[in-house]
């Protein structure tokens, strides 16, 4: 009946069948509200936002849940989360704009660009390029000198890119795939070098506003009151809680993971990439083709391994790091993507090329599983493959990784000599030390105690307690640090040659690079240069 009253008016009734087509062609796939709200209680995550484009067309921006646990204020489209290393591609795209305007190359020397720039080799140091920089192949080891950012230091930008010098390699140039942040931080400090411009403000000018991504901060501080954003969440003493420490600004690290952002903001910036660069809504183009390609061709080897838990179900054939993004295989297509970590916030962005798709998931809660299970999911409907449970899988596999950590736990205290005890006195141990690149540590006696401060780090305070022999652990006063085991060497007469750090609980994703530090006593190490 109603069709026979459109046809009254065949231009009416074109467009809007047309339209209904379209619509249809782009709709959000079905069920997924419920799949989403069933992820949000699986893993325990008080909300996310979740933003799918497809053919040039924002499929869906939505968000669900709670910005808050415990209070109503719903999680939208427009919600603010923090990205974290998702910045990364920003900090890419906007050393792209920089190559198209002929102001810098790929393949210039950082030295050439920065001068004094040094690493501990001079070959590397001679031989390192901009393009080296965003490929994690310098040699230095996983998330080395992390710490010279993490968890906010005093360390300037520019201390930062000096103290580099001084992180010791762990392989070979341009050999070996190890993550790094901080020579992001150099990279944003070349196009602070080039422009005159901070990295913020570049990045805010070239990136930001062309696309219309207006409400994106680079700062925690830029939030009004009572604004639109999401707050962290994590598990502290075994359960969820907000943690308001998420909401800190780290700026020295800004370049490597500062941007905030919400699903309708990066809807956005997934619809330039896919179309390579070139405005969907006007003439004009964010950066040219030649530089999408270039930041999405491979650089780096990474191994397959478990680097995404989901590879033990679908295991990838690939996974290279190309320019800020990670390129890995899907079901037979290529997946560009990334992922960011912060405390109280992770997020996925993905797209797949050949399908013209683009999604990204933003949660307020440390869950990799959720991100992954929804974005999996997706995947498996636009590619129309026989469906996986993936909430059930990941689920089983967070649970796992939990009894595993039990297990260790269990292993250390069975292997602890509770009856051994220190071989010198508690006091002898207090002192000043210091480690090469990170700079001084105090370890003070209160009350009978040691006391364990790092003086870059004013949230670092932890109080020591014996564990065996001359290893002390470390309970940290803030729980955004990682528990740490203090273990002394002394030399043959005594007294303290040096101690190393190492996490109880080894965590390849938690940026305290504990291992990659000696501190030695101030006194002795003055007394040896004289």
């Amino acid at each position: 009946m109603k069709l026979s009253r459109w046809l009254r008016f065949p231009v009416l009734a074109v467009f809007l069948l047309s339209t209904s087509f379209m619509f249809a062609q782009n709709a959000a796939p079905a069920g997924l509200d419920a799949y989403v709200n069933r992820v949000l209680k699986t893993f325990n995550v008080p909300g996310l936002s979740v933003a799918i484009v497809k053919d040039g067309k924002v499929v869906l921006a939505k968000g669900y849940g709670v910005r808050k646990l415990g209070e109503s204020a719903a999680v939208d489209e427009n919600t603010l989360f923090n990205i974290a290393s998702v910045t990364k591609a920003f900090t890419a795209a906007a050393l792209a704009t920089l190559v198209d305007d002929g102001k810098i190359s790929w393949d210039d020397r950082v030295y050439q660009r920065l001068p004094g720039f040094q690493m501990s080799d001079p070959y590397v140091s001679r031989e390192m390029t901009i393009r080296d920089l965003l490929t994690h192949r310098s040699g230095l080891g996983p998330d080395a000198g992390d710490l010279l950012q993490w968890p906010l230091t005093t360390f300037t930008r520019d201390e930062i890119v000096y103290r580099v010098r001084y992180l010791k390699p762990a392989t070979s140039f341009r050999t070996t795939f190890a993550y790094d942040n901080n020579l992001y931080v150099v990279a944003g400090q070349i196009i602070a070098a080039v422009t005159g411009k901070s990295w913020e403000e570049y990045v805010r000018e070239r990136i930001f506003l062309p696309l219309g991504m207006n409400s994106t901060t680079l700062s925690f501080a830029a939030y009004p009151p009572r604004g639109n954003y999401a707050w962290p969440h994590s598990e502290l003493n075994g359960k969820l809680a907000v943690n308001e420490f998420g909401l800190k600004d780290f700026p020295n690290g800004a370049a490597a993971g500062a941007i905030n952002t919400s699903a309708a903001e990066m809807a956005k910036w997934m619809l330039v990439l896919l179309n390579h660069g070139k405005f969907l809504d006007r003439d004009g183009r964010l950066f040219s083709q030649k530089q999408s390609q270039e930041m999405w061709t491979a650089h780096t080897i990474e191994p397959i391994g478990d680097f995404f838990s989901i590879r033990r179900n679908k295991r990838a054939n690939f996974c290279l790091y190309a320019l800020g993004w990670n390129l890995q295989d899907y079901e037979g297509r290529l997946l560009v993507n990334h992922t960011g970590t912060s405390v109280g916030f992770v997020a996925r962005v993905a797209l797949m090329p050949e399908e013209n798709l683009g999604m990204v998931v933003l949660t307020n809660a440390e869950s990799r599983p959720a991100y992954n299970s929804i974005l999996y999911h997706l995947l498996d409907q636009y590619l129309k493959v026989p469906p996986t449970d993936w909430t059930a899988v990941l689920k089983a596999e967070a649970d796992e990784q939990r009894d595993q950590e039990t297990k260790v736990r269990a292993q250390q205290e069975a292997r602890r000599a509770t009856d051994s005890k220190p071989l010198l006195p508690l006091g002898m141990y207090a002192g000043e030390y210091t480690d090469s690149w990170y700079g001084p540590v105090h370890i003070q006696l209160e009350a009978g105690k040691l006391v364990f401060t790092m003086d870059h780090t004013p949230v670092a305070v932890g109080d020591m307690q014996h564990w065996q022999y001359d290893t002390f652990r470390i309970y940290w006063r803030n729980p955004v640090m990682k528990d740490a085991f203090v273990t002394f060497t002394l030399t043959p007469d005594g007294r303290i040659d040096h101690f190393t750090m190492a996490e109880v609980l080894p965590d390849p994703d938690s940026g305290f690079d504990y291992q990659d530090l000696l501190f030695t006593p101030v006194a002795a190490a003055a007394a040896s240069q004289k």
